[in-house]
């Protein structure tokens, strides 16, 4: 039996999933989630085989959830179920290490290839999403998959364009909070986000500026001019 959690946020959408895996005697909806944040702490409590996520999500995408997947080695699989076929967002899943990524409108048979597929160790990518793939390999332009992506998703997509590390708004949020003397269990509080969370955001955010400790980090934040 292959145990699997429901990201999104939208509950007709994961009652129509649970609905669909119901009618399969291989698989088990385990738990459901509204958002990437929740889908961490409930990848942590069950031990799920495979998550099956949206990229837009409130508080935490599906990309940004895929990557903290990544950073802690979580045995886990995913796959990623958006109604966007944009370059950007496939891309960007890819390399932040989804093993699949699935169209909203794709069919109920495709969906199911799709998770046996990933269940094996494999990745899955649909007709439409494949096409894309192929197009940006032809240019050149498709990173390592297995490359953690730097770029994340927030709700507003946006990212801090005033520093040369490229980090996202909730890196640099967590950065001012971090540098002023709170602790992760602080700033998880007052983000409200989980402390898992923060811990994951924290290692991407020293990594990106190549330091090793706070005051480390508030040095070179001060010398690049992202805090006063």
């Amino acid at each position: 039996m292959v145990k699997i959690v429901l990201v999104d946020d939208h509950f007709m959408v994961r009652d129509g999933i649970r609905a669909i895996l119901e009618e399969e005697k291989s698989y088990e909806v385990v738990g459901e989630a509204a958002n990437g944040s929740e889908g961490l702490d409930m990848i942590a409590s069950l031990s799920p085989d495979i998550a099956i996520c949206d990229i837009r999500m409130p508080e935490m995408s599906g990309i940004e959830m895929v990557q903290e997947v990544v950073a802690k080695n979580l045995p886990i699989k995913t796959i990623m179920l958006s109604m966007h076929d944009s370059d950007e967002y496939i891309l960007q899943s890819i390399n932040a290490g989804a093993d699949g990524y699935l169209l909203k409108g794709s069919s109920k048979e495709e969906f199911l290839k799709a998770l046996t597929a990933v269940s094996n160790g494999e990745k899955y990518f649909s007709g439409d999403v494949s096409s894309i793939l192929i197009k940006r390999i032809k240019s050149g332009d498709v990173t390592n998959q297995n490359q953690v992506s730097q770029e994340t998703i927030s709700d507003d997509s946006e990212k801090v364009n005033t520093n040369p590390f490229d980090l996202t708004k909730r890196e640099n949020q967590i950065l001012h909070l971090a540098v002023s003397g709170k602790t992760n269990k602080d700033i998880a509080e007052e983000l409200n986000i989980s402390k898992r969370t923060i811990e994951v955001h924290r290692f991407n955010l020293m990594k990106k500026m190549g330091v090793k400790n706070v005051l480390e980090l508030s040095n070179k934040a001060r010398e690049f001019g992202i805090i006063q």
